[in-house]
């Protein structure tokens, strides 16, 4: 197979649809630094201020949500769908697309169904159990589906078929020396050299229960020489913690460069998200995972295995309070050596490889 010409990228909305879908741009100009890749995306989402700065042509159709229900937008919603189709086609055209690859966010619809119009072959990558319903219709289009973890395809009847190749990641996650960056990451949040570090981080809009029961236990964190560094998340509140603690409490609004928080990390609690489930457990990091609650439970089937495979905690929402942290996390900080396990077993289930997997399945797709 030669090299592709012209690659469309789709999938936007959420930091999930986009940061595997620049990793694997940014592994498809490592191979190819001659491909022509372009970005589809719509003017509200997130996509508008991750894809531009990292280089790649970034093209805005307007696309819309998907209706849950029976509403007047169920009834807009072909008429809606065709004009975005149409105008993902006029981009298609005009950069000679070889292949679309998805994956997910409602301007995936779009340009799968213009895609399929034109023949082209459309790949689709999905990390969710069940599947988004943006890449569930665009399966009626292709059989070309991969899926990021392994317990996906035994989950759900749409994934059966599915090739496993893993999540996308990007190459300071997957190039990253935990033990080498430990003392300059520390260095750079204000943290000692010397001490057990609990790294936290309910995802980028933060999780308040999460903040609540962390800064809750700080007193009692620090009495067991725990330091602490707190993404609180840009859209929570500031949390409460006491000013003469005996060793560090950090808090950040937001941190973009998730990596320097990792290395400086013995410990992670955080949310189940599929990007954060993939990229502890590629990295060898234990973690404490709360899944978030009011959904339809796709955050615990993804922390679920990497937990079964002695990889870290799985704690309800409900459940997590000062107490918990108290009775659970510090001794779990205080011992080296269970920590150690934790992360070898993390690190044996998860994969560094996805980019790459996912690019030897399109141009398979491709060969088609």
């Amino acid at each position: 197979m030669g090299p592709l010409r012209s690659v469309v990228l789709a999938g936007g909305g959420t930091g999930g649809h986009i940061y595997p879908l620049l990793a694997f741009a940014d592994c498809l100009r490592r191979h190819d630094p001659g491909v022509r890749i372009t970005a589809l995306g719509t003017p509200k989402g997130l996509e508008n201020e991750l894809i531009p700065p990292h280089g790649y042509d970034l093209r805005l159709i307007h696309a819309y949500q998907l209706p849950r229900s029976v509403n007047m937008n169920l009834l807009r919603t072909p008429d809606r769908m065709w004009r975005a189709a149409r105008e993902a086609g006029r981009v298609l055209d005009e950069v000679r697309a070889d292949v679309v690859v998805g994956f997910g966010g409602y301007v995936s619809v779009p340009a799968y169904l213009a895609a399929w119009r034109r023949e082209l072959p459309i790949v689709i990558h999905e990390v969710n159990v069940p599947p988004g319903v943006a890449n569930r219709m665009g399966m009626k289009f292709t059989r070309n589906v991969a899926a990021g973890f392994p317990h996906q395809p035994a989950q759900a009847e749409a994934l059966r078929d599915a090739r496993v190749v893993g999540v996308p990641l990007r190459r300071a996650i997957t190039g990253l020396d935990r033990p080498g960056r430990r003392a300059s990451a520390r260095a750079h949040f204000g943290l000692r050299p010397d001490l057990p570090t609990l790294f936290v981080s309910g995802g980028s809009q933060g999780a308040r229960s999460i903040n609540l029961a962390v800064s809750g236990a700080a007193k009692e964190l620090a009495a067991a020489g725990i330091q602490v560094l707190h993404v609180i998340g840009a859209r929570n509140e500031g949390i409460s913690v006491p000013n003469d603690l005996p060793v560090p409490y950090v808090t950040l609004p937001y941190l973009s460069e998730m990596e320097l928080g990792y290395a400086a990390a013995d410990l992670m609690l955080c949310r189940g998200g599929a990007m954060t489930c993939a990229e502890v457990a590629a990295i060898g990091l234990p973690a404490v995972y709360v899944p978030y609650p009011h959904s339809n439970q796709e955050q615990r089937r993804n922390a679920l295995p990497v937990v079964e495979a002695g990889g870290g905690l799985l704690v309800d929402d409900a459940e997590l309070s000062p107490g918990w942290v108290e009775q659970h996390v510090v001794p779990l900080l205080r011992d080296p050596r269970r920590l150690a396990e934790m992360g070898a077993a993390a690190g044996a289930y998860g994969r560094r490889d996805g980019d790459e997997a996912l690019l030897d399945f399109v141009y398979e797709a491709v060969a088609r």
